[in-house]
């Protein structure tokens, strides 16, 4: 368990423990066992609501609070210039875990021009490759409800490399927290 994390962390019915790096009263950031690209993360209710719909009041104000934070964050530590932010709001909408999770995505200009532009990103996550319910079912070598699909280019990660982004991830926080702060005072 990362130190600053006494109790499990599931994301839906996966514990995700080792891979969060952020935790709020309401809300934890995790790494992504199978990013889209360099620096995707998610950001989910600590409760597990399905739906946005499900959330409260506070619920909803931290987690898009924490969405802000942990956005500004990556896209400085990955040197991005932009944010892909999505949820995907319910099975019909492409959601793989049942469990209320917004996808944050670092981008920089021509990163999918080989893929077919910027907006291929949205094919991605609603494809195979974006399926993190899937690739949680893989992780722990339970049967997936769906056919595997060929996507070898695109390995799921070991513990060890996720645990090892969380630890960076969750010292950028503090980083990024000390920089607002400061940014704050001086307004």
């Amino acid at each position: 368990m990362p130190p600053f994390i006494n109790t499990p962390v599931y994301f839906g019915n996966f514990l995700v423990t080792p891979q969060v790096f952020h935790l709020t009263t309401h809300s934890f950031a995790l790494v992504n066992i199978k990013p889209l690209l360099p620096g995707h993360v998610l950001v989910s209710p600590r409760r597990a609501a399905k739906r946005l719909s499900d959330l409260n009041h506070a619920e909803v104000t931290d987690l898009f609070l924490t969405v802000q934070q942990v956005g500004r964050m990556v896209e400085r530590f990955y040197g991005a210039s932009s944010l892909n932010i999505a949820i995907q709001d319910g099975p019909a909408a492409g959601q793989s875990v049942p469990h209320l999770h917004t996808h944050i995505i670092p981008r920089q200009s021509a990163d999918l021009d080989g893929q077919g532009g910027s907006d291929a990103i949205y094919g991605m996550l609603e494809g195979d490759e974006g399926d993190v319910g899937k690739h949680q079912w893989e992780k722990s070598n339970r049967r997936p409800k769906f056919p595997t699909v060929d996507d070898s280019s695109r390995k799921p990660r070991g513990e060890q490399e996720m645990a090892e982004e969380a630890q960076k991830l969750a010292h950028e926080m503090t980083q990024q927290q000390l920089h607002d702060k400061a940014s704050q005072s001086s307004l």
